[in-house]
């Protein structure tokens, strides 16, 4: 055993590690979950997990679904990570830049960033005027389900893309990880992702890279709402990549 992975059995918490992989399952199940399903999916007692959820309840960090029937991730995790100051960064100098985007293409459009194997919101700007179509800030969804997700990893360096990888593709089929792949080789031949919603079949979604000191910090997409007043999307296209390239001249530090 090398002397890495024997610190690693060495340093083990088990009730907090107990603790993460409850947290861990409920970002995955945005119904919610009860503790019978939560202590059969993490194969452990009721007993064994019932005073760790009370103290994640109480702390904040879950709390009832609408249904009380159920356990749910509450926004704190969400909340926590955002007083991070790469994050606070990258708001500051996006929010600006997109609320312009906005009113050049008349549609709304958000910011997503990686966690684990999910993309989840961190920004949105709605559309101008009446009608529109946006996402809310905390939306996940699995990295290899979504536009902004593909964006992610397309776009990454080759080592990154690699190792994302190994922790992806088991989820999944081979035939879906095949399409993921092939979709992202794409994705940088064109420098962009347009992708069928898969929220309603109404909207287009159009996602660019931001680019930022290590790799893809982020993906900014637009929900393309086809109405009366949309311009071109091919425009829409090309505003959007203005407006990534833009924030990633504010979030990369200068030689």
């Amino acid at each position: 055993m090398s002397e890495t992975r024997a610190k690693k059995r060495e340093y083990r918490a088990p009730a907090l590690e107990k603790g993460l992989d409850v947290l861990e399952l409920l970002a995955a199940n945005r119904s919610g979950l009860t503790l019978a399903q939560i202590s059969n999916a993490l194969d452990r007692s009721s007993s064994e997990l019932f005073r760790m959820v009370q103290v994640l309840e109480a702390r904040g960090y879950v709390g009832r679904a609408a249904d009380e029937d159920g356990l749910v991730l509450t926004n704190k995790l969400f909340a926590l990570g955002m007083t991070r100051a790469p994050a606070k960064d990258l708001l500051e100098a996006a929010l600006p830049i997109m609320r312009g985007a906005c009113q050049q293409i008349g549609q709304s459009c958000h910011l997503a960033v990686a966690s684990g194997d999910q993309m989840v919101v961190v920004a949105r700007i709605e559309a101008p005027g009446d009608l529109g179509f946006s996402v809310r800030v905390g939306y996940r969804r699995k990295i290899v389900e979504a536009t902004s997700g593909l964006v992610l990893y397309a776009f990454q360096p080759e080592a990154v893309r690699q190792r994302w990888a190994k922790e992806l593709k088991p989820s999944v089929s081979a035939a879906v990880w095949k399409t993921f792949e092939a979709a992202a080789g794409k994705a940088r031949f064109d420098g962009f992702v347009r992708g069928d919603s898969f929220v309603t079949k109404a909207v287009v979604d159009f996602s660019v890279p931001v680019h930022g000191p290590d790799g893809v910090a982020a993906a900014l997409t637009c929900p393309y709402l086809d109405n009366v007043s949309a311009i071109a999307t091919s425009d829409t296209v090309s505003i959007l990549q203005r407006a990534a390239a833009e924030i990633t001249a504010e979030i990369r530090p200068t030689a």
